[in-house]
């Protein structure tokens, strides 16, 4: 049976709907690191491990999900916690809430240092250039926001879902999803998204607003 795409999202995204912020080698292809530090190969081989290593700056790690190859020579496929790849099951009803608005790129600090408190070094200057964000202020402070990631034939990831610990348990995490999962069901994406699997906080977030479990999948960082 063939593997499903979402098992090696990252090269999906870059060989279809992403193809055109792919850096790409034989093989092999990245986001740039102005971007996000994501990485895939089609097949774990050797040969699309050199290729992926052609792609890496020495002091850099790239992080790649699900499929993996073996390392070359030289650079270190370190384990990190798996990750639960959810899809969302249908249109979920929207959360009401505080307004929301798209984020712009005058927006990139504080979106930046909101992310750094939950999962810091993901998000990066030109992270936007990937889709579209939306985030829930109270007056100049960014107290949540979500977005658009990986971008793949007939799927949207949904990432960077995160409240300022001062604002959580009022449902903004819901309800930017719910207006993230209905505008990628508009455009005829499924929406998904992947979350460390011993997040037990987070997942029930997800569930409650219609995510369902699809797989676990590894989680390598590969570095020197």
């Amino acid at each position: 049976m063939a593997a499903h795409v979402l098992d090696n999202p990252v090269w999906h995204s870059l060989t279809t709907q992403h193809a055109g912020l792919a850096l790409t080698a034989e093989g092999a292809a990245r986001y740039p690191a102005e971007i996000v530090p994501f990485a895939g190969v089609g097949e774990p081989t050797a040969r699309a491990a050199d290729q992926l290593t052609s792609l890496i700056d020495d002091a850099e790690s790239v992080f790649v999900v699900g499929l993996a190859p073996a390392p070359p020579p030289g650079l270190i496929l370190e384990s990190k916690k798996p990750v639960l790849q959810m899809v969302c099951t249908g249109r979920p009803p929207e959360v009401p809430g505080p307004p929301v608005r798209a984020m712009t790129a005058a927006d990139t600090p504080d979106m930046v240092a909101l992310t750094d408190l939950v999962f810091p070094g993901f998000f990066r200057p030109r992270t936007l250039d990937m889709g579209a964000y939306f985030g829930i202020h109270d007056g100049s402070r960014l107290a949540a926001m979500a977005g658009e990631r990986m971008r793949l034939d007939g799927f949207q990831e949904l990432s960077a879902v995160c409240t300022h610990p001062a604002y959580t348990g009022r449902g903004y995490a819901q309800r930017l999803l719910s207006i993230l999962s209905n505008s990628a069901y508009d455009r005829g994406f499924t929406p998904f998204l992947h979350v460390y699997a011993d997040n037990a906080r987070a997942i029930g977030v997800y569930r409650r607003t219609g995510f369902t479990d699809r797989a676990t999948l590894p989680f390598w960082a590969l570095h020197q």
